[in-house]
């Protein structure tokens, strides 16, 4: 399907045919983990009209991101904006892009108001653009301007999406990062799944096999993407089932951070990281990907990757790291422990053999 085809079909299905969250065929762009407190806190303040029309599949919020500037993907009607407006302050930024109308005219309605309930006072630090996530520079982006880019459930809606990261990576400050939520699959698709109209905009058709994902990120820059969560989506349409077959989806959590000194593989440098318990609400443990739990003051020997990962990025004043990276120990066991919220049989496991993501 040609990219103005792919374009035509997303737009008119979210513009038009969805008119709220109640009319989705699938659980793919619905989010069911339960978001942090200061989120839940958050969206009492935004605007029901805002929240209605919202088709996330995850909480691609972190904690800890006062002051940063941040770009939301796909912004829709800007629910996730008008939360991290709240979360990163009068002294941080937030812009939404999003290339259907109908999602702006909402997304930017209430923008006063909201700027109002928050006692902001000034220029809003919440703006929202027209444009195409493959090409952020016609939309205003300028390179090297972000600290944190966030989609929800958008990415697999693109027709190129190397294009989508390669623009997020140029974007991005060093040491910024690409934390999001999508929908994936454990295979790829045929061609005529792929150019389904309703499973395009349910978030399937366009499902990376989590592979490829994975050699995307690494051609662009993203050299190490962590998997932060991962849950199974639900068909529940008689006719998508059919034509999805075996396949299974999940929605996914991953972080991309822009490092220039990250490795393809996870190398041992002696290296030490500990967690200060400053970030809010995550006063005991926190959660850097799905098995590496800092817990609070407990010293932790880490690969090289991971202590740039804490040491180098916007988390740096919440951890300290101990050694560099003078002398080399070789290959570094960074393979997940198994838990209770490990991947399992059914879903899309982190790889391992010296490899974090």
């Amino acid at each position: 399907m040609a990219s103005e085809k792919v374009y035509e079909s997303v737009s008119n299905y979210y513009g038009k045919v969805l008119s709220s969250s109640k009319d989705l065929k699938t659980s793919a762009c619905t989010t069911a983990s339960r978001p942090p407190p200061e989120v839940i806190e958050a969206l009492k303040l935004v605007p029901d009209p805002i929240k209605d029309r919202y088709y996330g599949c995850g909480t691609p919020l972190p904690s800890g991101i006062q002051g940063l500037d941040l770009l939301d993907l796909g912004s829709g009607s800007g629910r996730d904006c008008y939360v991290a407006a709240a979360l990163v302050g009068q002294d941080g930024s937030v812009t939404g892009v999003d290339m259907t109308e109908e999602q702006l005219e909402v997304a930017t309605k209430h923008v006063p108001d909201y700027m109002d309930k928050l006692g902001h006072k000034g220029e809003p630090n919440l703006a929202f653009k027209k444009g195409f996530i493959e090409f952020l520079g016609d939309a205003g982006v300028a390179r090297e301007s972000m600290d944190l880019v966030i989609s929800n459930c958008v990415i697999n809606l693109s027709p190129n999406k190397e294009l989508v990261l390669q623009g997020v990576y140029d974007a991005l400050r060093e040491g910024g990062e690409l934390f999001f939520s999508d929908v994936y699959c454990d295979r790829r698709l045929p061609q005529h799944v792929r150019e389904h109209d309703v499973m395009l905009g349910e978030c399937l058709g366009g499902a990376l096999y989590v592979e490829d994902f994975k050699r995307i990120c690494q051609k662009v820059g993203f050299t190490d993407p962590r998997m932060l969560s991962v849950e199974p989506i639900i068909v529940t349409d008689p006719e998508l089932q059919g034509l999805c077959g075996n396949a299974k989806f999940y929605s996914i959590t991953y972080r991309c951070f822009k490092i220039a000194s990250l490795e393809t593989l996870c190398e041992d440098y002696g290296q030490v990281a500990w967690y200060k318990g400053t970030i809010p609400n995550q006063a005991n443990a926190y959660a850097l990907d799905d098995h590496h739990i800092f817990e609070t003051g407990k010293p932790m020997l880490v690969c090289g990757n991971t202590a740039s990962m804490v040491g180098e990025t916007w988390l740096k004043p919440h951890f300290e790291v101990q050694g560099d990276r003078s002398t080399h120990f070789g290959l570094f066991d960074c393979s997940p422990v198994p838990s209770s919220g490990a991947a399992t049989a059914t879903e899309p496991a982190a790889a391992g053999g010296g490899g974090c993501c």
